[in-house]
């Protein structure tokens, strides 16, 4: 505990500075997204700030940022909407089912944490990464263009100038200040900046006018059990949304959590961050939030503006709880340009543009991947985009390990036709594997040998059935050797045939050729 302590608190100026730069950030984002979920805009930052609290306390990744996001809100509009045509019986039904939603997300993810599920997001491969990181970026900019609107229409003349040169300012201060200090974040200051000049009579959109109505303010979040009928039909109802939701959240937090890995140099815990994930949306569900997941926008910003440790998402978390309760005309006061050009240098920072180079020095497969998941993720969903570019991933490396497969004959001298394979033998192989072997010309004994060769699945193992099946109905021998332990393990376990096929302790070449190698 002690040495927690000490590390926590190694970087306090920067993590409570960096929190309230990013706790700033986070409450039109939060707001727009409940807007896009059609809530009202408080569950957006009940939502933002319980998942921002939670997360930052038992998370496994210090630094990074959880709140409402948008992948998430746009699965929510149609829950909420079909919720309240399918349940009319039941007052505001589209939010309770929503709330309900969440207990059962957050089940899913504490179990996907439980059982481990977390490190798979390192079989992610790096084109999915680039790509990612591209769509998101994008993803990021275009959903700051709806702040250049008033009433559906988009700003003209003077009041969109004012606009653009606030986001200018801003954007400005944030590249330049870093190279004369890095003592204050650029986010910050910029913000306090272009907010001191907006109060010298010059009229734009804030934050107050954006979320409009009774504004940010409101109390603390209490508990209430969603008003949800325990029956098959509302379980069956919820049980999709519960999954599609908890995998995007898992999905989009994996992610961040990996690339905040690579900025930081350092490794996070993502089955732990699926458990806190899943205890947060589980909390937001009983306490009238809208449920989220990490942010990675406002973890770049938080990162960026010197946030390291807990301390920084646990500062914007509880900073977001007094804009709520304490300091809303403060807050409604900040600028909407101020506020887009942060998160237009997020998208600066975010973009990988060094991609635009790598996709003419990778092989052709992986540009592929790179730009497919950038179109997918800004045509689509993060989760689809990143599913799709595993499976295209996985596609390509099966068809080129596929190709591996070769196979050289030779006759010894007493009779015995020779195989020795190369190659990994799994589903994608076993027909090149078949066409290598002539059961009617081959002599009455064939031996298979494994040495550099391995089966790998199910496929491998009946096309292994097979072949021998046909040379013992044209009554010929057949031995497999040099087999692996493990190989040995599951084609015994497959079928018996194999009891008396392969050939064990057999004496593997290779060490004899290491040992002469070592001597030498």
């Amino acid at each position: 505990m002690i040495a927690l302590l000490k590390k926590e608190t190694q970087n306090v100026k920067g993590d409570i500075l960096s929190g309230l730069t990013v706790a700033l950030a986070l409450v039109p984002e939060a707001v727009a997204f409940a807007f896009v979920a059609d809530i009202d805009p408080i569950i957006g930052l009940y939502g933002a700030f319980m998942m921002g609290l939670i997360t930052a306390i038992f998370g496994g990744r210090p630094g990074m940022i959880s709140g409402a996001t948008g992948a998430l809100a746009v699965v929510m509009v149609s829950l909420i909407k079909e919720a309240g045509e399918k349940f009319p019986e039941i007052e505001n039904a589209g939010v309770q089912f929503l709330f309900a939603t969440l207990v059962l997300m957050g089940i899913f993810q504490i179990l996907a944490g439980v059982f481990k599920f977390g490190k798979f997001a390192r079989l992610i491969p790096h084109p999915v990464m680039l790509g990612f990181v591209n769509g998101l970026a994008i993803v990021i900019g275009m959903s700051q263009v709806g702040m250049f609107k008033v009433d559906g229409h988009f700003l003209t003349g003077s009041a969109l100038l004012i606009m653009l040169g606030g986001v200018a300012v801003t954007m400005a201060i944030m590249y330049g200040l870093p190279k004369i200090t890095k003592k204050v974040p650029a986010g910050l200051v910029a913000i306090l900046v272009v907010t001191g000049i907006t109060l010298f009579g010059i009229e734009t959109q804030t934050v107050g006018s954006f979320v409009g109505g009774e504004g940010i303010k409101g109390g603390l979040p209490t508990f209430g059990v969603p008003d949800f009928p325990f029956t098959w039909e509302a379980f069956k109802f919820i049980l999709p949304y519960a999954g599609i939701l908890a995998a995007i959240g898992l999905i989009e937090s994996l992610m961040t959590l990996q690339l905040i890995d690579e900025m930081t140099n350092s490794r996070g815990n993502g089955n732990k961050e699926c458990i806190a994930q899943g205890g947060a949306n589980i909390v937001n569900g009983f306490f009238g939030g809208m449920g989220g997941c990490a942010m990675i926008g406002q973890s770049i910003i938080n990162i960026n503006s010197g946030g390291k440790g807990r301390l920084s998402a646990l500062t914007a978390a509880l900073a977001l709880l007094a804009f709520i309760l304490f300091l809303s005309d403060y807050i409604e006061m900040v600028p909407i340009a101020a506020l887009v050009g942060v998160m237009f240098m997020v998208v600066v920072g975010t973009f990988a543009w060094e991609s635009f180079k790598t996709i003419f020095k990778v092989p052709i497969s992986d540009a592929i991947v790179i730009i497919a998941v950038t179109v997918i993720t800004v045509m689509f969903d993060l989760a689809i985009a990143v599913i799709a570019g595993i499976i295209i991933s996985a596609l390509v490396f099966a068809w080129k390990n596929a190709q591996m497969i070769r196979a050289r004959k030779t006759t010894l001298e007493n009779g015995t036709r020779l195989y020795e394979i190369y190659g990994p033998l799994f589903f994608g192989s076993i027909t090149a594997f078949n066409e290598k072997f002539n059961v009617e010309e081959d002599p009455d004994k064939v031996i298979i040998d494994f040495i550099e060769s391995r089966v790998s699945d199910h496929s491998g193992i009946e096309a292994l059935i097979v072949l021998i099946e046909k040379y013992e109905k044209a009554h010929k021998t057949i031995i497999l050797r040099h087999l692996s332990v493990d190989c040995q393990k599951i084609l015994l376990k497959s079928h018996p045939m194999f009891d008396n096929i392969i050939q064990k302790d057999v004496e593997d070449p290779r060490y004899y050729v290491l040992e002469d190698e070592a001597i030498i």
